[in-house]
């Protein structure tokens, strides 16, 4: 056997392999009201939301409190914020404090 008849895949012709890829994630943002700033680092934010309740047809409010990450103790009681999913950094806390955007009347 010679070698001119042998074929070889060549890395040029070989199909590329799939590109590492970074896909970017979208993070959730929730906006609320933050209800406790005694902790560390760390302030209790309530996010409203209301919906049509699908039997009576009325409009139905709801409260959900996350515990966010604010690592310079910026934000206090009754500011509004933006803050956005992130990795676990400890136990009930999954949400990082990401903008104040209106501050509580003093």
């Amino acid at each position: 056997m010679s070698s001119e008849n042998l074929e070889t895949t060549s890395p040029a012709n070989a199909e590329p392999a799939k590109a590492a890829t970074t896909q970017v994630r979208r993070r959730n943002k929730q906006t609320g009201v933050v209800t406790s700033a005694r902790m560390k680092k760390t302030v209790a934010v309530d996010v409203d939301r209301s919906f049509s309740h699908p039997l009576y047809r009325r409009i139905v409010r709801r409260t959900s409190r996350f515990l966010a990450h604010d690592e310079k103790n910026e934000a206090r009681v009754g500011d509004r914020v933006e803050i956005e999913e992130t990795r676990p950094l400890s136990k009930r806390k999954r949400w990082r404090l990401k903008r104040i955007i209106t501050r509580a009347v003093e």
